[in-house]
C-alpha cells in the first residue's frame, strides 16, 4: 500500500487567521473554513490548484500547538499523506511505527523529523461539500525540503524508504566557500510526494543550514515549493501583490548559454525576473526562492515550472544555496 499523494500540509501558527490572511492576500490563496474543526484550534484551509494548507492555532496557553509555536514559530508541523482508504492509512501508519518513527497519538500521527509529524489519512477533502479549490496560478505541491540535524541524514533516509514506502533519487554534496552540506531526494513510488533532506557538515564552518536549526529549535521544514505552469507570469503576479523574492548576479545569466545553450524561457525573461535553469535528460527545470517572511527567517516558499525534467537542477542547488546565503549577510547588516 502505498502514499496516493500529499492530502494537506498543516501549519501551526500564533495566529491562523492572519496568517492565512497573508496566504491570500500575498499568495492569492482562497480561504474556507475546513469541513470539520479540531477541538481547541482556530482552523482556517487555504487552497489553490490541489495544494491544501490548513492553517491551525491554539485557543489556550497551555495546548500542544501553542507550546509548538513557542519552540519553532510558526511553520509546517504535520504532511498529511493521502491513502485510498482508512485501512490503507492504518497500515502505513503502524509500518512507519515499526520502522522506528515516534507515536504521537491514536490517530496515525507519527514523529518522523523531529518535531515534524507525518500523518496518514484517506483520501476525503478538507472543502466543504460543493466548494471547488481556489483559482490562482499555483497548481501542486513540488517538494518539500526539510532540514535535519548533522549525523542524522542516512537515518532521515532510512526511515523514508523503510516507514513511508519511498525511494531516494537523488544526492548531492554542496560546498559554498568554508560551508558545505549533504542534499538527498526521497520520493513516493508514483512520484508525487517528494521530500528534499538536507544536512549541514559539521565538519565545515557554520552556514545557513546550521542557522536553521538553531533558529528553529531543531529539525523541521525549511521550505514549501509550489509549481506553476508559468513561473515568470506567476512572479509577475506574485511581486505586483507584495511578494519579494531572492535576486540572482548577472553573471549567472551571462554564464547560462554557454552552459546550457537556448533555453525553453529566454534569457532576458529569466534575468528579468531572476529565475534559475538546469536541464536533465528529461527536460528543464525552472525554480525561485522567495524572501522569508518568517521572523526568525526559518520558512520560506519556492515556485517551480517543470518542463520534463525530474531532477532538482544540480547546478541550481548551489546557485540556490548562495542566493539564501548572500540574503542572510544583508539581514545581518542591517
Amino acid at each position: 500500500m502505498t502514499v496516493a499523494g500529499i492530502a494537506y500540509l498543516e501549519l501551526y501558527a500564533e495566529d491562523a487567521h492572519k496568517y492565512a490572511a497573508h496566504l491570500r492576500d500575498d499568495w492569492g490563496f482562497t480561504l474556507s473554513s475546513p469541513a470539520r474543526n479540531s477541538p481547541g484550534t482556530v482552523q482556517v484551509l487555504a487552497h489553490q490548484g490541489s495544494i491544501r494548507l490548513l492553517v491551525t492555532s491554539a485557543v489556550d496557553a497551555e495546548h500542544q500547538v501553542t507550546e509548538w509555536v513557542r519552540r519553532h514559530g510558526d511553520g509546517v508541523a504535520v504532511i498529511v499523506l493521502r491513502h485510498t482508504d482508512g485501512v490503507a492509512a492504518a497500515v502505513a501508519a503502524e509500518r512507519a511505527l515499526n520502522a522506528g518513527g515516534g507515536c504521537l497519538d491514536g490517530a496515525g500521527t507519527v514523529a518522523g523529523f523531529g518535531d515534524l509529524a507525518v500523518r496518514f489519512a484517506d483520501a476525503q477533502d478538507l472543502l466543504p461539500d460543493g466548494e471547488l479549490p481556489g483559482p490562482g496560478g499555483l497548481l501542486s505541491l513540488d517538494h518539500v525540503a526539510i532540514v535535519v540535524p548533522g549525523g542524522q541524514l542516512d537515518a532521515s533516509v532510512e526511515w523514508a524508504v523503510r516507514g513511508l514506502g519511498f525511494r531516494e533519487i537523488f544526492r548531492e554534496y554542496i560546498e559554498v566557500g568554508a560551508q558545505a552540506m549533504d542534499s538527498r531526494v526521497v520520493q513516493s513510488p508514483c512520484g508525487t510526494v517528494t521530500f528534499t533532506l538536507l544536512e549541514p557538515d559539521t565538519s565545515r564552518s557554520a552556514g545557513q543550514i546550521d542557522g536553521f536549526l538553531e533558529a528553529h529549535g531543531g529539525a523541521g521544514v525549511q521550505h514549501v515549493a509550489f509549481s506553476t505552469a508559468s513561473i515568470t507570469a506567476s512572479i509577475r503576479e506574485l511581486s505586483d501583490r507584495g511578494v519579494a523574492f531572492l535576486s540572482t548576479p548577472g553573471a549567472y545569466y551571462r554564464a547560462l548559454e554557454a552552459r546550457l545553450g537556448p533555453t525553453g524561457i529566454p534569457v532576458a525573461d529569466l534575468r528579468d525576473t531572476n529565475v534559475l535553469v538546469d536541464r536533465d535528460h528529461g527536460g528543464e527545470l525552472f525554480q525561485i526562492f522567495a524572501r522569508s517572511t518568517h521572523p526568525r527567517r526559518t520558512f520560506f516558499l519556492e515556485l517551480v515550472e517543470r518542463r520534463g525534467a525530474g531532477s532538482f537542477g544540480t547546478a541550481n542547488i548551489k546557485a540556490l544555496y548562495e542566493a539564501v546565503e548572500r540574503e542572510r549577510a544583508v539581514t545581518a547588516d542591517h
